[in-house]
């Protein structure tokens, strides 16, 4: 088997000609390995020398504690109508404009979201009880999220 490029540059097109993720062939002493989903990967080996070592392999640690379960939403949900930052009071030093077990109406600031520097004040459209808030103060806020739960 001759290893030049050429040789090589036809083994990567059948590889992508025929959907392979990787090929090997031997011949004798020598070897050769192309995988496509590794950039740059040709591995030449003769028996006395050792393969190419493995791609890194990812691993999560694993505590062994459980998360608490998260209680079923109560209500119906108040979602951010845009993208930024949500924030619970008006200023810092202010109180929340709703906590857990606060009644609100309909067209009640709950929250403001900061968007491009403007502060945006969130109403609910609903009346009841927040039975839930699902943002911390400072989180950023995707569209569509949901924020709290009025029941």
């Amino acid at each position: 088997m001759k290893l030049d490029t050429d040789y090589i540059e036809k083994l990567a097109k059948i590889i992508n000609d025929n959907g392979l993720t990787e090929i090997s062939l031997e011949d004798g002493e020598q070897a050769i390995t192309i995988r496509k989903d590794v950039p740059e990967v040709v591995t030449v080996a003769s028996p006395t020398v050792a393969a190419a070592p493995a791609a890194p392999v990812k691993v999560e640690q694993l505590s062994g504690e459980e998360e608490p379960a998260k209680p079923a939403p109560k209500g119906k949900a108040v979602t951010s109508p845009m993208v930024g930052t949500f924030y619970a009071s008006p200023s810092p030093e202010s109180e929340p404009f709703v906590e857990i077990g606060s009644e609100v109406k309909e067209g009640d600031v709950v929250c403001i979201i900061e968007a491009m520097k403007l502060m945006n004040e969130i109403k609910t459209e609903h009346s009841g009880k927040i039975t839930q808030i699902c943002v911390k103060n400072g989180d950023p806020i995707e569209y569509g999220q949901v924020l709290m739960y009025v029941e």
